[in-house]
Order: C-alpha cells, then sequence, then structure tokens
C-alpha cells in the first residue's frame, strides 16, 4: 500500500502543474493553431501586394469568369427603288464595323422571311431595316414579299404573339411628306407588325423625309444620320449587356414615359408638320397604338376606353353618312322599317371586313371571300403540295380556295375564325350573283398570285400555271351551301373547267339533295354522338342530330364522289370507334379523311389547347382501329406534313391498285354531258378516277409527299404554324 494522503503535499507548485497538465496541453495547441493561421493570412496579404505592382496582373482574388456576349453582330436590310436605302444600308454597315462587330447587308428581294427569320431570335443579332415607301404607300419591288409575308404572319393566329420573341430590331422609313397620305407607311407598318410578332423594338422608328422643307433635320440625309447615331449609341449599350429597351413601363409597345399629355399631340402626327425646334424623341418611343389606330377604327368586339369611343364612333358615323349621301345622290329613298327586309342587309360588317382583310382575305361583294392557301406558295415554290395533291391528285399551285358565304350554323371549338364570323341557320342577307362571285373571286386569286413573283425560290413554270385557276376548294370558311345560288355558281365553275370540292357541315340535308353534281363532295363529321357533336361542333339548330343523320343519308344518295372528313381532338372525339363506323354504314362515303385537329390560337369561345393535338402516329393508330371495323375499306394514302390519311373504299382498289386520283378532264366531259342532257345522262365516281402513284400511298418512304419536289424543314421552329 501507498502512503496515506496526508503525507502528500499539494501546496507544490510541481504537482499542482502535473495535476492541470490536460489544460496546459490545450492552451499551447491553441496558441500554435493561431500562429499558424496568422502567418497565413500575413503571407498571403504579401503575394497579393506583389501580383498588384506587376502591371496587367490579374487579380486572384476574383474568379475567371468567361466574357458573355451580347450581341453578335448586326444585319441591315434594306428595301430600295431609287438606290437610296441601299447607299443608307452601306453608311450604317461603315459605323458598325467601327463597334468591331460583324455586320451584313441584305436585298430583302433576296431575302425569304419564311425561312430565315426566326433564326435571327437564336444568333444574337441585332436587325435594322431601312424600307422605302413607294407609289401609293405600298412597298417597294424588292420589299413587297417581305411586307406580304409580315403582314400575313402578323394577323395569322398560327404564329401568335410571341413567334419572333427576342428579335432585336430598329426601323428606319424613306419617305415623302408632300404625298401625307401615305408618308413612311411602310416602315411604319414593318415596325408594327414585328412588334404585333413579339420582336423587340430597341429604337424608336426613324423617318427620314426627301421633303426638305418638312424634314426634321433639313434633308433626308440629315435625317439618316441623326438616326444611325441613336442606333449606334444603342447598340454600344445592348453591347455593355444593357436589357431594358427604355426607361419606363413599357406596355403594348408604347413608353409611358414619352406619352404625350392629355390634349397634345405627336409632331410626326400632325400630318409631317414639325417644328424645328422639337425635342429629341426617346430611343424606344413606339406608335404602334397610334399605327392601328391611323389604319381604321378599332374592331368593335376590342376593349376601349371611354375616352377614345369617339375616335371610334366618329369614323363610323362618317360612314354610315356618307353611304346615306350616296343612296340619296343615286336616287335611293330607304325606310328605315323596310329596308332591312326588303333588301337585305350586308353579311360583313365593317369590323368583320377590317378584322378579315387584316388576316389576308380578298373579300368579295357582301358575303364572299377568297384567301391564298399556304400550299398553293409552297407548291409555287417546289416545297410540296397540301393533301389534296396527294390524295387527289390537284395542283396545289392552281388551286383556289374561296367560299360564297362567310356565315355558317356551328360554332366548332377549332373554328380558324374564333367565331367573328357570322352564324346563322338560314339566309337572312343581301345575295349577291354567282357571276360577280366568280369573276372577282379569280382576279383577287391571281393578284395574289402575281404579288408572289419575286420572292426567292419561285419557280417560273408554276407562277404561269398558277395563273390559270383549275380546281377550287368551297372550303375557306363558313358554310357554302347555305348560299341561295350554290348551283349556279357550281355550274360556273364547271363552265371555266374549274373542279369543285365542296365542303358542308352537316345540317343542310335538304340542300345537299338538291346540289347539282361536284367533282368531290364532302361533310365534315366531327362527333359520332349526340353529345360529342353537340359539344365540339356546338350548332345552333335545336334538331341538329336528326340534320347531321338526314345529312348523312343524302349524301349516300350521291352518285360522284362523297368524303367523310373527320378531325380528331384528342381526349374529345377519339375513342368513339364503333360510334363512327355505324356512321360510315349511314353514309356509305367513297373516301373517309381523317386529320388531327389544328390548334388556332387561344380564344374565349374555345378551351381547346395544344393538348387536344394528336400526334401523326396516334392518328395513324386510330385509323387502323377504324379500319378494322369497317369490312368494305381500307387504308389508302397518307400525308404526313398535314397530319392526315385517307381511308378508301375498296371499289377503287382495281387489281390490287388504288385508283384515288381524279381525271380532271374526263370529268369536266360528263358534267357537260350532263348538263346538256338537262340531268338524264348521269354519271358516276368510277367514271373520272385515276390511278394513284406509288408514292402517295399509306407505308411509302416518302410519306405522302411528292418527290418531284424539295422537302423544306423549318429551321428553329419554335412553334407548328402547319395547317391545311
Amino acid at each position: 500500500m501507498g502512503p496515506p494522503l496526508d503525507v502528500w503535499d499539494f501546496s507544490s507548485p510541481l504537482l499542482l502543474l502535473w495535476m492541470n497538465r490536460f489544460y496546459i496541453y490545450l492552451g499551447c495547441a491553441l496558441g500554435i493553431t493561431l500562429w499558424i493561421c496568422v502567418q497565413v493570412v500575413i503571407k498571403k496579404q504579401v503575394i497579393r501586394s506583389q501580383e498588384k505592382s506587376v502591371p496587367g496582373a490579374p487579380d486572384s482574388s476574383l474568379p475567371l469568369q468567361k466574357k458573355q456576349t451580347h450581341v453578335s453582330g448586326v444585319k441591315i436590310f434594306y428595301g430600295s427603288q431609287t438606290g437610296t436605302a441601299k447607299g443608307f444600308a452601306v453608311t450604317l454597315a461603315k459605323a458598325v464595323t467601327s463597334l468591331d462587330l460583324p455586320v451584313a447587308i441584305i436585298n430583302l428581294k433576296e431575302y425569304d422571311p419564311d425561312d430565315n427569320l426566326i433564326g435571327e431570335i437564336t444568333s444574337k443579332n441585332v436587325c435594322a431595316f431601312l424600307v422605302a415607301t413607294y407609289t401609293d404607300g405600298r412597298p417597294t419591288e424588292s420589299a413587297e414579299w417581305f411586307c406580304k409575308w409580315l403582314e400575313e404572319a402578323a394577323n395569322d393566329f398560327r404564329f401568335g404573339k410571341t413567334y419572333l420573341k427576342g428579335l432585336r430590331y430598329a426601323v428606319f422609313g424613306l419617305g415623302d411628306s408632300a404625298y401625307q397620305s401615305h408618308f413612311n407607311k411602310v416602315s411604319t407598318n414593318v415596325d408594327k407588325w414585328l412588334w404585333m410578332l413579339g420582336a423587340q423594338r430597341v429604337l424608336t422608328r426613324g423617318e427620314g423625309d426627301r421633303n426638305a422643307v418638312q424634314s426634321k433635320h433639313g434633308s433626308i440625309e440629315a435625317d439618316f444620320t441623326a438616326w444611325k447615331t441613336k442606333f449606334i449609341s444603342r447598340l454600344q449599350a445592348l453591347q455593355s449587356g444593357e436589357k431594358k429597351a427604355c426607361s419606363g413601363d413599357c406596355k403594348k409597345g408604347k413608353c409611358e414615359t414619352t406619352q404625350p399629355g392629355a390634349g397634345e399631340v405627336r409632331p410626326h402626327l400632325q400630318g409631317g408638320l414639325r417644328p424645328g425646334g422639337a425635342e429629341e424623341e426617346e430611343p424606344c418611343e413606339s406608335s404602334s397604338e397610334e399605327e392601328s389606330g391611323a389604319q381604321g377604327y378599332q374592331s368593335l368586339n376590342s376593349l376601349v376606353d371611354v375616352e377614345d369611343l369617339g375616335n371610334i364612333m366618329n369614323p363610323m358615323q362618317k360612314e354610315k353618312r356618307e353611304r346615306a349621301q350616296q343612296e340619296e345622290k343615286a336616287g335611293v329613298k330607304r325606310n328605315p322599317e323596310t329596308s332591312v327586309d326588303s333588301e337585305g342587309r350586308a353579311m360583313i360588317t365593317p369590323a368583320l371586313r377590317e378584322a378579315l382583310t387584316k388576316q389576308g382575305y380578298q373579300l368579295i361583294g357582301s358575303h364572299s371571300g377568297v384567301k391564298l392557301c399556304r400550299w398553293t406558295k409552297s407548291m409555287l415554290r417546289g416545297r410540296g403540295g397540301c393533301y389534296k395533291h396527294t390524295f387527289y391528285g390537284i395542283d396545289s399551285h392552281r388551286c383556289m380556295e374561296a367560299t360564297p358565304s362567310l356565315a355558317c350554323a356551328n360554332k366548332c371549338v377549332f373554328c380558324w375564325r374564333h367565331h367573328t364570323n357570322p352564324v346563322g341557320t338560314e339566309w337572312r342577307w343581301k345575295m349577291d350573283q354567282p357571276e360577280l362571285i366568280l369573276k372577282e373571286a379569280i382576279e383577287n386569286h391571281q393578284n395574289m398570285i402575281k404579288q408572289f413573283k419575286g420572292v426567292p425560290g419561285l419557280k417560273a413554270e408554276r407562277f404561269e400555271e398558277g395563273m390559270e385557276v383549275k380546281h377550287c376548294a368551297l372550303s375557306l370558311v363558313g358554310e357554302p351551301i347555305m348560299y341561295p345560288e350554290i348551283n349556279r355558281l357550281l355550274k360556273l365553275l364547271h363552265q371555266h373547267g374549274i373542279s369543285s370540292f365542296l365542303v358542308t357541315n352537316a345540317q343542310f340535308p335538304e340542300e345537299i339533295r338538291n346540289l347539282t353534281p361536284v367533282t368531290q363532295l364532302y361533310v365534315s363529321v366531327d362527333a359520332s354522338t349526340k353529345d360529342s357533336l353537340k359539344k365540339i361542333d356546338r350548332p345552333l339548330f335545336k334538331d341538329f342530330w336528326q340534320r347531321f343523320l338526314d345529312s348523312l343519308k343524302a349524301l349516300a344518295a350521291k352518285q360522284q364522289r362523297t368524303v367523310y372528313r373527320l378531325t380528331l381532338v384528342k381526349c374529345w372525339n377519339v375513342e368513339e370507334l364503333q360510334a363512327y363506323a355505324e356512321l360510315v354504314s349511314l353514309g356509305n362515303p367513297d373516301f373517309i379523311e381523317v386529320k388531327g385537329v389544328t390548334y388556332c390560337g387561344e380564344s374565349a369561345a374555345s378551351n381547346l389547347t395544344m393538348a387536344n393535338v394528336p400526334w401523326h402516329e396516334e392518328v395513324v393508330r386510330f385509323v387502323q382501329e377504324l379500319v378494322d371495323l369497317l369490312p368494305d375499306y381500307e387504308i389508302a394514302c397518307e400525308h404526313e406534313h398535314s397530319n392526315c390519311l385517307l381511308i378508301g373504299h375498296k371499289k377503287f382498289k382495281i387489281s390490287g391498285e388504288w385508283w384515288t386520283w381524279i381525271d380532271y378532264s374526263r370529268f369536266q366531259e360528263l358534267v357537260l354531258q350532263y348538263e346538256e342532257s338537262g340531268g338524264s345522262k348521269t354519271f358516276s365516281a368510277s367514271d373520272y378516277m385515276a390511278r394513284t402513284p406509288q408514292w402517295a400511298l399509306f407505308g411509302a418512304r416518302e410519306r405522302g409527299f411528292d418527290p418531284k419536289d424539295t422537302r423544306y424543314q423549318r429551321k428553329n421552329k419554335a412553334k407548328d404554324v402547319s395547317g391545311c
């Protein structure tokens, strides 16, 4: 045993150190650690001060960052008649080069916006448009196609308000204020249309005035120099990473920070009278709203402020007074109580005329219209035809799309017009004669073809052929069969050697029974049950289902070619296969076209979305399942680009070969014999059929695309703008 505790002396210093040794060790460790940290910090400071003393040495305290490119280059587009705009483009290019930016000068005559404009978004280019206004406010010949395409795209729901989102642009116009009504009209429209498609304006539109007296800077050259200076300044700001086009809250393309107060008038709206001491405009001031007002009063279905009602009503009242004065001069006295009943009112109201004209329609008389189909444009350029070319052998570049009636008896959820056209269950409007409709339809169609001259890729031989209409699709909009003189119109078409493709919505069975022979008669079968038809077509007739069934029965009695047209709306009408099969047995059509619905954009009148658009593979699967229920039918043709397939009756499959195409010359001979015999010499669909080429058949490698043409895939295609 050790010594007792009372023997130890705890007052000894050595013993105390030994007993607290662990605390001593911990303190030493902390001190050494602190000393090391201080030495490291001092060493870093010394190294940093040495690096700063060396010129051009990088700061090691800052992370290395990759330099971001905000502007990759500038593209200068010009449309010139006398060469002035081209000269300005060269001058602007020299100024841009001083910023070490790549620059390209492009003649709008050689530029295809359909192919390339959307590609300017991802390229981070800034686009400058120098465009002149020519005779009567029209664009120069070199810019005509570009302006035509841009206008149609801006008013086409398939493109939408974000089609050019991300494109940065600026516009300078060349004009002469001596022609006040058309002063810089082209640049105004180009600026507006680009903005409507979602492009971002980086600088206010410049206006060059050849009229030296009224020119803001004394000459058109000085006007351009002033605008060029601001443009270069904006480029420098964009290069530095500035994202905002201007300061202030911009709405609808117009800067609130630069809006004039009540009672003020913008200088450029004073008929070209601009005081020399006028202040410089803000960089991003927009006149899109002013421009739309200058083009005409707003449509009645748009939202307007109370303060703007006077601006809208005044033109309407003026138009009404002018119309009354014209009638008074002509000796026409109108009785307010009987005038509408005696003659009938016009179907096309001023608001409707304004809306349809902006969408590219050429209106005829008081209730008809014609429009150039996108497939007509495509085939003129050798880029393929529509599904009717694949299925039936029409020449798409010689096809005229028209309607003798803008009115309809349905309000379909997939309506291309979003129900802006009139509706009714009977004809109650003023009626134009079929001779007038056909004459003006052909003239308007030919004028639209002429405007296509000079478009990049245009086939000269097809352009010449396109001037002679060979086919007419009475399917543009509305219900053509409502037109009381539809039979006379059909006869006139045939007398002019024009084949007829008539589409009806299956609500007028009596009119179908009374129809004269048609090259091909369509009935839209948008649903197979009463409930789904009411949901999709939203017909006006209370007895719509019985009318629908009677229309199919009337179709079965027709001897010429008949077609069911099925539009598939995903989650709405694709599950009713057996019901569709029963409807086929009721009408016994020669062919069944099955097409996926085309999304027509947002509409308050429809809740249809892109989710309702079926993929092509889904359409193929639906058709295969439907054919399994139809023993007398097989899949005949396919047009993948239109998301469409054709089911044919087996009577058109002779010796293993399909004969879905049409012998149009033979049809004209047969219909002439029918007319000359007073209807006694009839003929059937089998009398004017033609063999279908191999490339048009279902399962072919071409998938319905004519190998004579060159298929074009849209670059940087942000959204689907197809349709038929």
